[in-house]
């Protein structure tokens, strides 16, 4: 009878090899991290052995480093092909490129909002100048269907996009009929302020599964604060509209995201209570934005980077607790942190990719027939700044667009994995590159990340976020497990 091989057979000597990893301080101790995915807290000695060849390879922290890819022991390990796979698995947004398409329909809107990023037009203004014309529409859709993409979304903004409605309603047609002959599976989503909508545009909704994406920014007095409307009373009209749309299109027939202002540091138990009121199972914490005209806001309802953070966690927190109460609450920015961390997949939020999702999965076509690579660009070249104008749906082919030199001034600042401090830093793997964003506030499409706000906000959020992961009991932890799989 052939007899087993011995345990020596099994077991590494201090032969082993160092995978590529990155590693950053994580309070008293250290976060590493590799382009896998995987990530670690170690203490320093830890580390120190680790990088030492001093580790014992008879101990579990030695396996865990051996699972999570930080090191090739010489008894066997994963293959060269998973590993390959793993990266392959966490990169796929890239292979079919532009999936998120936005409409812009209109520059004309009903709301005056104080953080209103974009020169808007009132909504009596002239529809032939600032609504999308329908050759622009046309060929609009033509560049979208051309998309390597098996499935795009097609999402409509303004503006105010319901102004616009009978061309939306022509923009969801016209799509459907250029698409018999190529089979795209195509997500419809509209974001609109809801001021105004009728059971006729309702029942448009229903019968193309178009999505609703709205704007709730905390009970009604904060609400009508920060987002006021012609006729007033901003608040009102949408709780009117909430109501209609649940009637005719269910209960989860809608998402709502909040803008971050100075008042609204007062009140995060209060925010969040209103959402669930209005039976709202998800919110986005979303800070001020600097571009366009919102910078020139800043002094009257601007905050630090520091004040935020403090927020973000004291809402979070709050959240958990609610969760913890019975009651289901997601925060959706801290959900698609968890993906990262704890997931193989990748996320299709364009802020947290790399390569970036900027133009590469991500393009927007304006009113007046540019294209942009998000919608950010559009708000810079609304004060004048058209540094990412990828050219015009009337004068440039698909080529012309996704090969111009604004895309490759944005490959060239792309991916965390090659850029100053992010290419040493353990956060980069969950983090995203935005250089439109470094362009905006530090003049270049790099930018110094130790002086970034960006980079300072994410690091600290994903840092938190790990901390709750690590140093929760099982009942924070099932909470958290719970906005991965919603």
């Amino acid at each position: 009878m052939e007899k087993f091989i011995s345990l020596e057979n099994f077991q590494d000597n201090n032969d082993y090899k160092l995978m590529p990893f990155r590693f950053s301080n994580f309070k008293s101790d250290y976060l590493i991290s590799n382009d896998f995915g995987e990530w670690m807290v170690i203490s320093r000695k830890n580390l120190e052995d680790l990088i030492n060849k001093k580790l014992d390879t008879t101990s579990i922290f030695y396996r865990e480093l051996k699972l999570n890819n930080f090191i090739l022991g010489n008894s066997g390990s994963f293959g060269l092909e998973n590993l390959a796979s793993k990266l392959k698995t966490k990169k796929e947004f890239i292979l079919d490129f532009s999936k998120l398409h936005i409409f812009c329909m209109t520059l004309r809107c009903n709301h005056s909002c104080i953080y209103c990023q974009v020169s808007r037009k009132s909504e009596n203004s002239c529809t032939n100048k600032y609504d999308m014309s329908n050759e622009v529409l046309s060929k609009s859709i033509d560049i979208m269907l051309q998309m390597p993409s098996p499935s795009v979304t097609m999402e409509f903004q303004g503006g105010e996009s319901l102004l616009a409605i009978e061309k939306v309603k022509k923009a969801v047609l016209l799509t459907n009929e250029k698409n018999e002959k190529i089979g795209k599976s195509i997500t419809f989503v509209i974001c609109t302020n809801m001021v105004g909508i009728t059971v006729q545009t309702l029942e448009f909704f229903k019968e193309h599964n178009i999505q609703i994406s709205t704007s709730l920014d905390g009970p009604e007095f904060l609400h009508n604060f920060n987002r006021n409307t012609s006729g007033g009373d901003s608040y009102i009209k949408v709780m009117k509209s909430f109501r209609l749309a649940k009637e005719i299109l269910g209960n989860n027939c809608l998402s709502a995201l909040m803008t971050t202002t100075r008042e609204s540091l007062k009140y995060p138990k209060e925010i969040v209570d209103e959402y669930i009121k209005n039976g709202l199972t998800t919110i986005f914490i979303r800070e001020l934005n600097p571009y366009g005209f919102a910078e020139k806001s800043q002094k009257k309802i601007g905050y630090t980077t520091e004040q935020f953070i403090s927020f973000y966690k004291e809402i979070l927190d709050y959240i958990i607790d609610v969760n913890l109460s019975g009651v289901y609450f997601q925060e959706s920015f801290a959900g698609l942190i968890l993906r990262k961390l704890l997931t193989p997949w990748s996320i299709g939020f364009v802020d947290l990719q790399s390569p970036t999702g900027t133009g590469f999965n991500v393009t927007l076509y304006n009113y007046d027939g540019k294209v942009y690579p998000s919608d950010e660009s559009r708000m810079l070249a609304e004060t004048g700044d058209d540094t990412f104008c990828l050219g015009n749906v009337i004068d440039h082919g698909y080529e012309e667009l996704f090969f111009s030199k604004p895309m490759q001034l944005i490959a060239t600042a792309s991916t965390n994995e090659s850029l100053p401090s992010c290419s040493d830093c353990s956060y980069a793997p969950f983090c995203g590159s935005e250089p439109v964003r470094r362009h905006q506030t530090q003049g270049d499409v790099i930018g110094h990340r130790p002086s970034d706000t960006y980079c300072n906000k994410n690091k600290a959020i994903i840092a938190h976020i790990i901390d709750l992961w690590i140093n929760g009991d099982e009942k924070v932890k099932n909470v958290l497990s719970s906005w991965i799989t919603n």
